[in-house]
């Protein structure tokens, strides 16, 4: 049962990093492709009807987390607390910057809150790979399981790395999805910087995977990792023909590839010990007790199915392209 949660955590850490990650770059590329207000309308309405609900799967990661492993919620959220709380507070500047952008009509209200957008897409997006990157190389853990040393501790050339790695990522299937979500001059300019940009953009989580597997992995781990180059090749090969859907599919795949190389190199701990590997927590160590894992089974076996169907509902109702004709125009002062 304890393995099995740890399976639903990295499976609902794949959904939030596919989901949310395109959600990031679409922030991310505002200023690029974004190049008036109703092209920048535009990006933002792609991921209008999305975004929120994008954001329940780290809800759900976390809480699954702390009832499933409370022992690796307690250390990992206590020691990398300051890393966390700007990624929270990414996380909320975003939100607010969506629901208030348009309140009032005047371009430097609207412009402030794109910097606003812009800022916390890059603030996210890094703090997801550093906090990701922290459990997979570990913090300096005492016997009890408590971070020794400086609050920055999880701040370090791997963990930045991992920053990087998902920080990358996000700009190039940002790039896809705004080729596959929208029309005309915008959707040409997407597509064209996405195969520009992807090979610097996704060197680093070519390096993290790598660097993950000659520390940690095995013969398993480093399949998942070709897969995620191989996917990844296969995506922008696919972009380059004009086939968006297929080539948004196949990061997709990359991405659960790149979850699995991490996790499965991560098993059977849950936060290492950077001091001494004696110290590190484990999946059977932090697990919560069988009736707990089993009463948090029976109610996802309901709940899931549920959130899955709504979730796909929503995406297919505003499944279409949009473009500059599609949205009204507007007065700027």
């Amino acid at each position: 049962m304890e393995t099995l949660w740890f399976c639903v955590i990295a499976l609902l850490w794949l959904g939030y990093l596919f989901l949310e990650g395109f959600d990031f770059g679409v922030g991310m590329l505002l200023p690029v492709l974004g190049r008036d207000e109703t092209e920048r309308r535009v990006l933002i309405n792609t991921i209008g009807p999305v975004w929120d609900g994008n954001e329940v799967w780290l809800l759900v990661a976390g809480g699954a987390t702390f009832a499933a492993f409370p022992g690796w919620y307690a250390s990992l959220f206590s020691s990398a607390y300051l890393p966390l709380t700007l990624f929270l507070l990414a996380l909320i500047g975003r939100g607010v910057a969506f629901e208030y952008r348009g309140k009032v009509d005047t371009a430097r209200w609207r412009r402030n809150w794109d910097r606003l957008i812009i800022g916390c897409s890059w603030v996210a997006a890094l703090g997801v790979g550093l906090v990701l990157s922290t459990t997979v190389f570990g913090l300096p853990l005492d016997a009890a399981g408590d971070r020794v040393g400086s609050p920055f501790a999880a701040i370090r050339l791997e963990t930045l790395l991992g920053a990087l790695a998902i920080a990358g990522y996000a700009l190039v299937h940002g790039a896809i999805f705004l080729s596959l979500k929208t029309e005309g001059e915008v959707r040409e300019r997407a597509r064209a910087l996405a195969l520009k940009i992807a090979p610097a953009a996704l060197l680093p989580l070519v390096v993290l995977l790598l660097l993950v597997q000659l520390r940690f992995g095995s013969v398993w781990t480093w399949a998942a990792s070709i897969v995620v180059a191989m996917a990844a090749f296969g995506a922008l090969a696919r972009l380059a023909l004009r086939r968006e859907g297929q080539a948004f599919a196949l990061m997709g795949l990359a991405v659960a590839a790149a979850v699995v190389a991490l996790f499965g190199a991560l098993y059977p701990n849950v936060l290492p010990s950077t001091l001494d590997p004696a110290h590190s927590l484990t999946v059977a160590g932090t697990a919560s007790s069988p009736y707990t894992l089993t009463v948090m089974t029976w109610v996802a076996a309901f709940g899931t199915p549920a959130v899955l169907v709504y979730q796909g509902w929503t995406y297919w109702v505003f499944r279409k392209r949009i473009g500059t004709r599609h949205i009204p125009a507007v007065h700027v002062p």
